[in-house]
């Protein structure tokens, strides 16, 4: 006997999709209207969703919008044993050096050269990554990418043409980032950040930390986005206070919006000093996009005298600062063993005191969404179809063993994750009737 896992039909003609990451449009492939039968949703409701054009069309109690409905020309899955949720999105990647850990020195004896940074390599590295993190649930995703250097704007390229081949299945966009911006030597930087966000950018961004004028860096990044019309997403450790003072100064009233991260060094400061910044950050508007599960290569590493800290989404959304939550480094030198996973990251949030279940989910989601300029999505009729189903009957117990996904974008099932346990010979279980795998 083997767990149940939902099926889905063949597909019969397709609806056009709808769905727009940031200040790209596109068409997304034709999808036949959906049914998702006997789900579960976060306030313990139990429904039917019917999908349409890409968005919901209506949430009825379960059993009333199935029957039939699959004579009607509807895909149907059953999602009975499921939690329906919103997607989660990725604020923060890093795909242009993901899944390069193997090419890291695994030790100071043996050293190894540098990944490679040609086009087709990080087209590819690009595509795998989006890839994993959509299977994981994540439908849209926003990754820095270095450009300037040798490089120039090839790994952009490389990028952009990643997000074109992904069209359909997950939206991605790109956030510019180069690493000097003032000075003699940051002109040229300065240059090709206009360049790049003509080729296609969504956002601007960097490491004011790490060039000479930080808030010369800062003011460079604000004009260009003001030109262009685009977001802002700086990175910055947060471990100086009156930087950061600075930063939000700056960026006081930006629009269309200014988010920093990943700001685990507030968490080192005391408690004063952590609330007195956040209390600015909230005043200017400023988005916090914090990595629980690490930090990534734009920003010092960690040692054992300035340990990686998650930034502080307690101290900070009590003062009023919207916390997103990414997941930084994929598999790179900077953390050689990272998931990516929005879920893991929702659990470590929850773990580690500093937000309810609840909270932690909206900070991978409705959150990540926001910072990203995508659209609100709820499981009601209205809403964009980008959904995620998890194994199990509550959101605490699906962020601690959320293995069964099923990914839903612009009305599609895009991704599937099956997981079944099994014991041998312990027939105790069937006479108890435990479940196979963990219903949260």
């Amino acid at each position: 006997m083997t767990e149940s896992e939902p099926q889905e039909p063949s597909e019969p003609e397709r609806e056009p999709g709808r769905g727009e990451p940031e200040r790209e449009s596109r068409e997304g492939p034709r999808t036949p209207p959906l049914v998702l039968r006997g789900a579960r949703l976060a306030d313990g409701r139990t429904v039917d969703v019917r999908v349409a054009g890409g968005r919901i069309e209506a949430v009825g109690t379960a059993g009333s919008l199935a029957v039939g409905y699959g004579r009607r020309g509807a895909a149907l899955v059953d999602l009975a044993g499921y939690l329906l949720l919103p997607a989660p999105a990725e604020p923060h990647a890093h795909y242009d050096s993901a899944l390069t850990a193997d090419q890291a020195p695994p030790a100071e004896d043996r050293p190894a050269g540098p990944p490679s940074y040609e086009p087709e390599d990080v087209q590819r590295r690009t595509t795998q990554a989006a890839l994993l993190q959509l299977g994981q649930g994540a439908t849209a995703s926003r990754t820095h990418v270095r450009i300037g250097d040798v490089a120039g704007l090839s790994g952009l390229e490389a990028v952009l043409q990643a997000r074109r081949s992904l069209r359909g299945l997950i939206d991605l966009s790109a956030v510019a980032v180069p690493r000097l911006l003032t000075g003699a030597a940051g002109a040229e930087g300065l240059a090709m950040l206009r360049d790049a966000v003509k080729m296609g950018a969504t956002a601007v961004g960097g490491c004011p930390d790490l060039d000479p004028d930080p808030a010369g860096y800062v003011e460079a990044v604000l004009t260009v986005a003001a030109e262009h019309g685009c977001p802002v997403d700086l990175h910055t450790e947060g471990d100086d206070p009156a930087r950061l003072t600075r930063l939000a100064a700056a960026a006081g009233g930006f629009r269309p919006a200014v988010s920093i991260g990943p700001c685990g060094g507030l968490a080192r400061q005391p408690h004063r000093t952590a609330v007195r910044c956040a209390e600015q950050l909230a005043a200017a508007g400023v988005t916090v996009v914090c990595l629980p599960q690490g930090s990534c290569s734009a920003v010092e590493r960690s040692s054992p005298e300035l340990p990686s800290r998650a930034a502080p989404m307690s101290v900070l959304t009590r003062a009023g600062v919207s916390v997103a939550a990414g997941s930084g480094a994929l598999r790179d030198a900077s953390n050689r063993v990272g998931r990516g996973d929005p879920l893991e990251a929702a659990y470590l949030l929850a773990s580690h005191g500093e937000a309810p279940p609840h909270a932690a989910y909206e900070a991978v989601s409705g959150a990540a969404r926001a910072v990203m300029g995508l659209p609100e999505v709820r499981v009601e009729a209205g809403f964009p179809a980008d959904l995620l189903a998890v194994r199990g009957d509550e959101l605490a117990g699906a962020l601690s063993l959320a293995y069964s996904r099923v990914v839903v974008h612009r009305g599609r099932v895009v991704a599937r994750t099956s997981a079944v346990r099994e014991f041998c010979d312990f027939a105790t279980a069937a006479e108890l009737g435990l479940p196979r795998q963990s219903q949260g």
